[in-house]
């Protein structure tokens, strides 16, 4: 007999709110493990076991709400294996739905698998069932409970994995519910119950399914019901406190987010350039003075490595020596790097690191700071020149007035022998030959003597573009029909304070410099202009330029220029790229003694391929009347004195130049009496020996010339003296206005020398020395 079953509606609310409540909580769990990776794996199977145990329980408080008119009990083990099956099918299609990078593919297929598995559970607690009684089940609805079973599933695990709030999840959850409750009703609908047996039998078999262990409905409905809100509470106020765990999190994660951004900011507007370094190496946070100082732009420079931004030598060092160091001991102090910016230059730097390590030792990333020291690496390698000039002009100089003493004893000689000498031709063209290879000796030690500024200058108000016009012609000369010299004065130039012949002799080696960088003819562009130095330029740093207005006169060729090495040592004494004979490499190394020696500059700018500008700076003259010329009669000798021939002392301490001295101004009519240091000249003094003139060397051992003028002037004041010397600075205690002979000196200069010292004197008496 067929059976029309009735429901109890109690029982069928009952079932729906536990379908809603299910799903969720279910929902809510699944929230967590989106939010709480650590954790993912625990609410994952704990929203499997409420979706799977809430869908179980939804079916049986749904079955005892169904009347059939018989006794119906449930068999454990079955009821036991739907419930295991949900959990299953719900817990394996969550996990298979939470892999990274699934797609709706990878979800329909978990739908489909969770939909079956729960229509399994279906049926399974359908064949738990224990009556007196047979089912039929119509397939139209059972392949309809299929569809809403996985369609339900499949919007169950769309939304466990999506972000949402507490009203769309509510929504989420009462869809989700009806739809799970619908599945299991529709599923019923087809499900036919029919009697078989008297009442007799079916107290039998209730009696027996009794004694097999069946449960009854009383029981099964307190034991469904209990259970399901238990796990259901349990797991709300798991999820409740989870919930507040998350937000102190969330609350905790802001902070350090707030809190590193305010480092991120701080650190990138730091005045400093700095750089942080990832456990890689790579760049990881660059402040804007890091990017300014190179010229880099933020996305430029993150996640690159830091050796791209450095010499092939310098990236070398670094990682064969100091990142190894760095990593060993935790720190790395000033090491010295070359780092290339945008455009190319290269910056001199000095780099600082400290490692920072977790827990376990492992690094997580390096603090660096920068120091430019490009402008102090320039000043310093600029001093080292300087200091390495400085002392190679000391050599040359000390070397020029050596070779001066000799060619003095050479020229001195030569002149006295070819005076003396028989009317031979070829005597007298070798006495010449001799002669003039002296006088070259001669100008190569005052080129030397330039460069160490120790020539003796004589600087006066110099109008440069006439003295440039004056020179033309010999300038063409000089430099051939192949180079063309343009000039290029602009009117109300100032004159310059400089030795007009010492200004010719640079020019004219200025100009054949560049005749020979243009082999094939060019252009020599000589240009002036003024330009005033304050206390603020570069070049008013110490060991550049003084304050003040300058004369500028430059040379420019259009010729092959010079590289930066070449550039750096053209100044150098002796250094010439011209090959051997073909040049002395002390043109350039005048030009710069004599404009420092003028308290000026040197200047020289050049690209190879493009030509050079040599640029010498001189002082302004200040314009002051001229002294009136004196005339020096043209005698063939010196003219005596009141008492006869003039009696000179000559002082040297080298025994050739005062012999061959001595000879000369016997030569000329002098009565000579010669001392080889400066005690033994003031012994003669002392011993009242009379002299009308003293000539002495100023460079002695024991008491130099300057010295032995100072006890002079004070015991026997009057008595005029020479100074004999080839340097150009005397000592800051030296007479003012003292008379200079500069060596090596000829017997026309040294006559025009006795001549002028002795018209001083009224008388060649020699006053009585002043004693205590």
């Amino acid at each position: 007999m067929s059976i029309i079953g009735t429901h109890n509606s109690a029982l069928v609310a009952l079932s729906i709110l536990i379908a809603v409540a299910a799903s969720y909580t279910a929902l809510d769990l699944a929230g967590r493990m989106t939010r709480t990776r650590s954790a993912g794996l625990v609410w994952l199977g704990a929203a499997a076991v409420v979706l799977g145990g809430g869908i179980w329980s939804m079916h049986f408080i749904a079955m005892l709400a169904l009347n059939v008119g018989m006794e119906v009990s449930y068999g454990a083990e079955l009821t036991l294996a739907s419930l295991l099956l949900a959990v299953f099918a719900t817990a394996l299609a969550l996990f298979g739905a939470s892999r990274p990078g699934i797609g709706i593919e990878g979800i329909l297929l978990s739908g489909i698998f969770m939909g079956l598995g729960i229509v399994g559970m279906h049926y399974t607690g359908m064949a738990a069932m224990r009556m007196p009684g047979s089912m039929s089940y119509d397939m139209i609805h059972v392949g309809a409970a299929i569809v809403l079973a996985i369609s339900a599933s499949t919007l169950a695990i769309w939304l466990a994995f999506r972000n949402h709030s507490a009203l769309q999840r509510a929504v989420a959850a009462l869809a989700l519910g009806f739809g799970i409750a619908g599945m299991h009703y529709v599923a019923m609908m087809g499900v036919t119950f029919t009697s078989h047996g008297d009442a007799h039998d079916a107290a039998a078999d209730a009696a027996r399914a009794a004694m097999t262990g069946g449960i009854d409905n009383a029981a099964l409905v307190a034991v469904v019901t209990a259970a399901t809100f238990i796990i259901f509470t349990a797991l709300l106020l798991a999820a409740a406190y989870d919930r507040r765990v998350a937000l102190l999190a969330d609350s905790e994660a802001s902070a350090w987010r707030e809190s590193e951004e305010r480092y991120r900011k701080l650190y990138r507007h730091t005045p400093l350039p700095l750089h942080s370094l990832g456990p890689d190496g790579c760049i990881a946070q660059v402040s804007d003075r890091w990017l300014t100082l190179l010229g880099y732009s933020r996305e430029e420079v993150i996640g690159r490595p830091l050796t791209d931004f450095m010499t092939e030598e310098s990236a070398q060092r670094r990682n064969r020596e100091h990142w190894p160091r760095l990593l060993q001991t935790g720190e790395l102090r000033e090491a010295e790097y070359k780092l290339i910016a945008k455009d190319g230059h290269i910056l001199d730097c000095v780099l600082s690191a400290v490692a920072e390590r977790d827990s376990a030792g492992n690094l997580t990333n390096t603090l660096c700071g920068l120091v430019d020291v490009t402008e102090r690496r320039a000043t310093e390698d600029a001093l080292r020149q300087a200091q390495k000039l400085e002392a190679v002009g000391q050599l040359t100089g000390g070397i020029a007035h050596d070779f001066n003493n000799l060619l003095a004893v050479v020229l001195g000689n030569l002149e006295l022998a070819a005076k003396r000498a028989p009317d031979d031709a070829r005597l007298r063209t070798l006495l010449g030959n001799a002669m003039q290879a002296a006088q070259r000796g001669a100008a190569l030690t005052q080129r030397m003597l330039a460069f160490a500024r120790r020539q003796d200058l004589k600087p006066e108000a110099v109008d440069v573009p006439e003295l440039v016009l004056g020179m033309a012609e010999m300038m063409r000369r000089s430099i051939g029909p192949a180079v063309r010299i343009e000039t290029r004065f602009p009117l109300g130039l100032p004159l310059a304070r400089v030795d007009a012949n010492q200004l010719e002799l640079a020019l004219l080696n200025l100009a054949v410099n560049a005749r020979d960088a243009m082999p094939d003819g060019g252009v020599i562009t000589i240009a002036a202009r003024e330009e005033t130095v304050g206390d603020g330029d570069d070049m008013a740093e110490p060991g550049r330029l003084k304050p003040g207005r300058y004369f500028c006169l430059s040379i420019t060729d259009t010729g092959s220029g010079m590289d930066g090495e070449t550039l750096a040592r053209a100044a150098e004494p002796f250094f010439t790229t011209k090959g051997v004979g073909k040049g002395t490499g002390l043109g350039l190394a005048m030009v710069h003694g004599l404009a420092a020696q003028s308290d000026g500059r040197l200047a020289l700018q050049s690209t190879p391929g493009k030509g050079t500008t040599a640029t010498i700076y001189l002082p302004v003259a200040d314009i002051v009347p001229a002294a009136p010329a004196v005339a020096v009669e043209d005698e063939s000798g010196v003219p005596d004195g009141e008492d006869g021939a003039q009696r000179v002392l000559v002082v040297d301490d080298d025994p050739l130049v005062l012999s061959a001295t001595g000879a000369m101004l016997e030569d000329l009519g002098c009565v000579v009496t010669e001392a080889l240091s400066a005690r033994e000249a003031l012994e003669l003094l002392e011993s009242g020996q009379i002299f009308d003139v003293v000539l002495t060397d100023q460079a002695m051992q024991g008491m130099t010339g300057v010295q032995m003028v100072a006890v002079i002037e004070e015991r026997w004041p009057g008595l005029p003296v020479i100074l004999g010397t080839g340097y150009a600075e005397l000592p800051a205690d030296a007479k003012a206005g003292l008379p200079r002979l500069g060596k090596p000196f000829s017997r026309e200069a040294l006559k025009r020398a006795i001549v002028a010292a002795t018209r001083k004197v009224p008388s060649n008496v020699v006053p009585l020395s002043r004693r205590g």
